[in-house]
């Protein structure tokens, strides 16, 4: 079982994607995005989105993510945040979004 101390140490935060761009190096399909967190800073995140989202989608989206997982390199890219999302049975991914407009950077609790 999962602690409150456990889910206090993940630290997700709400985002607006400002680069999104397709990742052909990725073994599956993949897009680049830099996610901006306010004050806590712009992060790349690798991501596979690419069945709902084209990155004219992604742009502007507000998005939820954790932070504070050590970087992961994907294939020779550093992607600094996990963007969290849902997988339907067809296997697409759907985005964790805020149901309103929120400053980017508060915390998820």
């Amino acid at each position: 079982m999962l602690t409150w101390e456990d889910f206090d140490r993940v630290e997700m935060r709400v985002g607006t994607i400002v680069e999104a761009q397709e990742f052909p190096r990725a073994r599956k399909p993949s897009y680049r995005l830099v996610v901006d967190f306010g004050a806590a800073g712009r992060k790349p995140s690798s991501a596979q989105l690419t069945a709902l989202y084209s990155p004219a989608d992604l742009l502007g989206k507000q998005v939820v993510a954790v932070v504070n997982f050590p970087p992961k390199n994907i294939a020779g890219f550093s992607s600094e945040c996990l963007v969290l999302g849902v997988l339907r049975s067809e296997g697409e991914v759907v985005l964790l979004t805020t149901e309103r407009p929120v400053p980017d950077g508060l915390r998820v609790f």
